[in-house]
């Protein structure tokens, strides 16, 4: 399929990211960019020209502390404060550092180091942790608190609202070394730390560049404007919902609400009733999950099979909002004005793809990571492939290197959104831009029509010793599909005594299914007699090589990123590998 068939938005230019906040004040000034909650339950709006207003007074205020062009940390809840901080650093002020609130405090010590931070933006839950450990940093100056300080906190403390009315004096006094600051596209921005434990995690330096090449490759993909609003349900520190989530939705004029957390996520959709929504595959499973097992319990399932069925051929002979209509409780139940979901993060059952898309739902699932900024490819609205991520975005190259007979190898990008390096971390950088190109350390093949799909993570691949690859994420989809199974690990062991590598996994059974359909808490061999025969039904698909010949049943989840991605190395430094090699395999 040639690229330049395809159907791509016009965009507007942007040089970095203070044009993009002044452009979409100029042609939307009074239109609604952040709708909040406040504690009482009511919402208010905070205009475009509002946010830019109180852009300008914090980082005018940010200056006058001394702060030009210091690393500042932001750590909380998603929330208002949040994107205020990170956007009035960015331009004009310093350098933001994004940081996981879910960290335990040894690391957000050892990151706020590691970065020379020099203030933290921070919230009431957090504030009293960063106060713990302010005197182990020295080059850490100011707290700045979103919310107001007890009587105990006060000394050294400051308030947002603090600084929002020094900024405004200042500005008042005639004070424009903020406003008139000048930012240099190309330099380091943003410094976001992976995730992973401290010692692994590595500081990523973005630019304007590198951003904004990214909000407008994805804005060519879908229209949104100030009719819109999303629900910014996925932490903000992460490249993923911050680029997509927020700031490609202030370059459209989209209004932003944030959700109170997970278990907040259907309330809260129903009072935003957002029309866009990011999300990770693990919610949408969930979603669908939810959905089933509810046309299970009203005797509705075959009519609900029946409807994914027929609802996209109906919508095919130009059957208008069939979709909706078929499937109008669904809608409801998601706030009634939900018509785009773009998933990411890790990848999305194509069960799961299919059925949003028949319910009436656009759905773009794609691909990328903090080092690009962070998308590199994406389903389109009218060509898509469920089980790929996408094409490229315009003005970003992804090429295999070294594919093998199966056209798979590891994924390299190119473009204007691929980061400037590691921090102070040179031989790492080194390892992975060569001659222009990022190696991504994921494994995936392009097929004829350009498009791209992932199978693994290169460190994750299982090496047979005869030299096969073998990649974990491929089985644990297969598994995944099973009702039975909540979500596994696929991981290898290597077998000395018969000189070969054996696949294993590890399985958390999915126990609300056994009970709904045993009508009791089942029994330990009832359990493992019934994964036992969903492992021996995905052995059939696979090669002889790739199946597994040992599993152990565990009760509690896996531990997981904030992005609802296994932290696959804590995992397997905890399986016990030790006699696996003595026991039966799987007939």
């Amino acid at each position: 399929m040639s690229r330049n068939k395809l159907k791509y938005f016009s965009v507007r230019k942007i040089a970095d990211l203070r044009d993009m906040v002044k452009q979409t004040t100029e042609l939307i000034p009074d239109s609604s960019a952040f709708t909040l909650k406040d504690s009482d339950g009511n919402f208010t709006s905070i205009t475009y020209r509002e946010f830019s207003e109180s852009l300008n007074k914090f980082g005018t205020a940010l200056i006058d502390l001394g702060l030009k062009n210091a690393k500042i940390a932001v750590m909380s809840e998603n929330r208002y404060e949040w994107c205020l901080t990170y956007l009035a650093v960015v331009n004009g002020a310093g350098v933001i550092v994004p940081l996981d609130k879910e960290l335990p405090v040894n690391e957000v010590s050892s990151l706020l180091s590691r970065s020379e931070a020099s203030a933290i933006v921070t919230s009431s839950d957090y504030i009293e942790s960063v106060i713990k450990i302010k005197d182990d940093l020295p080059d850490l100056k100011y707290i700045i608190s979103m919310d107001p300080v007890r009587d105990g906190q006060k000394d050294g403390i400051i308030t947002i609202p603090e600084m929002l009315e020094k900024g405004q004096s200042l500005i008042e006094s005639g004070n424009r070394e903020y406003i008139d600051a000048e930012i240099n596209p190309e330099e380091m921005r943003m410094l976001i730390f992976t995730s992973g434990t401290t010692d692994k995690s590595k500081g990523v330096m973005l630019s304007h560049k590198n951003i904004c090449h990214d909000i407008m490759g994805v804005s060519q993909l879908l229209t949104a404007d100030n009719r819109d609003n999303i629900l910014s349900i996925l932490p903000l520190h992460h490249t993923y919902e911050c680029t997509a989530g927020f700031l490609t939705m202030v370059y459209l004029g989209v209004s932003i609400g944030f959700c109170e957390g997970l278990r907040h996520i259907s309330k809260n959709i129903q009072e935003y009733k957002p029309s866009i929504i990011m999300s990770v595959p693990l919610i949408l499973e969930n979603v669908y999950n939810k959905i089933e097992k509810k046309a299970k319990k009203e005797n509705k399932y075959l009519k609900f099979r029946f409807g994914l069925f027929i609802a996209p051929l109906l919508a095919k002979l130009g059957i208008k909002d069939i979709q909706r209509k078929l499937f109008n409780e669904v809608h409801q139940n998601l706030g009634g004005r939900l018509r785009l979901i773009i998933s990411g993060a890790s990848a999305l059952n194509p069960k799961i793809s299919k059925a949003f898309r028949a319910m009436g739902f656009n759905l773009l699932q794609g691909y990328g990571l903090t080092e690009c900024s962070p998308i590199v490819s994406v389903n389109r609205l009218e060509k898509y492939k469920d089980g790929s991520v996408g094409l490229p975005l315009a003005g970003v190259e992804v090429k295999i290197l070294d594919p093998g007979r199966d056209k798979i190898g590891e994924i390299l990008v190119r473009g204007d959104n691929v980061m400037i390096g590691y921090y102070r971390n040179e031989e790492a950088t080194r390892e992975v831009l060569k001659d222009g190109w990022l190696h991504t350390g994921d494994y995936g093949r392009i097929d004829k029509d350009g498009f791209l799909y992932i199978t693994g993570r290169k460190k994750n691949v299982i090496v047979t010793k005869n030299g096969k690859n073998i990649y974990p994420e491929d089985i644990e989809l297969y598994l995944n599909q099973s009702p039975h199974i909540l979500e596994s690990l696929v991981y290898g062991v290597d077998d000395p005594e018969h000189d070969e590598t054996r696949v294993c996994a590890q399985i958390v059974p999915r126990m609300e299914y056994f009970e709904e359909e045993l009508g009791r808490q089942p029994s330990d061999e009832e359990i493992h007699k019934a994964i036992l025969a969903e492992v021996k039904k995905v052995n059939k698909k696979l090669s002889s090589y790739k199946r597994i010949q040992h599993f152990d049943i565990r009760k509690e989840e896996f531990e997981k990123t904030t992005t609802k991605k296994i932290k696959r190395y804590v995992e397997l430094l905890s399986v016990n590998i030790s006699n696996l090699t003595n026991k039966l395999k799987i007939k």
